[in-house]
């Protein structure tokens, strides 16, 4: 079901809300917390499906802060999603114009679930310090996009710049599964130390930036950053006495494992979509301190992430 509010206030949207419920257009749901999406008309309707989808995991209050033009006339549009519109949970779309427009934090104030932990999200460009926005201050984790930027690694720089403890990138969650399988290879004998690293990426590619700084910090060990391919991570070559383990994703959703003394390995490793790395941003509500480690280690020295500007 959608509910469409012309000119209207926050007092009328929670009354709608509270109508809806009642009259049994929205399912009670135990809502586990409220989304606060700051996106441009452009992308809304892309970050509204990716939210969507998140809540079938996290069933949770979306509140989808856009904002229109400063110089029209002031006033504050409104739709209200529930039921098979909303996933699990509801989704409220504020059309902030004239000079309600950069009054964010005060129309999405009186819409916040009580008593639940608030997450902003900004799916495309972001304030320079997320965390002294008027809306990044009111969350407890807050969730940017570098690669959904006009210049990927300009924002990451500005991300190590203004880094604060509960802050994220969706560019470091696409790394989950490529850590999870380079960890689980060195597991495996011979338990070596690793020497050297190359990773392979995209020239735009943030996520290559933030692996190879993430393996800096780990193995201590030089790491080139090198351009390959048109999209996202390629590959990554750990150099050992008793070999190279490679694993590669030149294309498409396979990658391959390449360790020495062994048959190469085909495994699924394909691109995350937004939704799910959103998903996986949600799991966790306390600060990432792997992340703040190697985001704020991009403007310590001139290693990977200076290869990689």
């Amino acid at each position: 079901m959608i509910l469409d509010l012309p000119a209207t206030t926050t007092s009328k949207i929670n009354r709608s809300l509270v109508d809806l419920r009642a009259s049994g257009g929205a399912v009670a749901l135990g809502r586990v917390l409220t989304l606060v999406v700051l996106t441009p008309s452009a992308g809304a309707e892309d970050a509204i499906a990716a939210a969507t989808d998140a809540s079938r995991e996290h069933p949770m209050r979306v509140l989808v802060v856009v904002s229109e033009d400063a110089s029209g006339d002031t006033g504050l549009d409104a739709q209200i999603r529930v039921g098979g519109d909303a996933g699990a949970g509801e989704i409220v779309v504020l059309r902030l114009a004239g000079e309600l427009s950069d009054q964010g934090a005060s129309v999405v104030v009186p819409l916040l679930l009580p008593d639940a932990p608030i997450v902003a999200w900004w799916p495309g460009q972001a304030p320079d310090d997320i965390s002294e926005d008027p809306i990044g201050r009111l969350a407890q984790r807050r969730i940017t996009d570098a690669a959904g930027c006009d210049d990927p690694q300009g924002a990451l720089r500005t991300r190590s710049r203004h880094h604060t403890d509960g802050d994220t990138d969706m560019a470091w969650t696409r790394t989950t599964r490529w850590r999870a399988l380079l960890a689980a290879a060195l597991d495996l004998p011979p338990q070596q130390p690793v020497t050297s690293a190359v990773v392979r990426g995209a020239a735009d590619s943030p996520s290559t930036d933030l692996l190879a700084a993430w393996l800096h910090a780990r193995l201590d060990c030089p790491v080139e950053r090198e351009v390959a391919g048109e999209h996202g991570m390629h590959s990554v070559e750990l150099v050992r006495d008793a070999g190279r383990i490679v694993l590669s994703r030149p294309e498409g959703a396979q990658a391959v494992l390449s360790q020495p003394g062994e048959p190469d390995h085909r495994l699924g490793l394909p691109r995350r979509s937004v939704a799910e790395c959103l998903a996986e941003e949600l799991r966790r509500l306390d600060p990432d301190v792997t992340y703040s480690e190697v985001v704020r280690s991009l403007l310590d020295h001139e290693g990977p992430a200076g290869a990689a500007a």
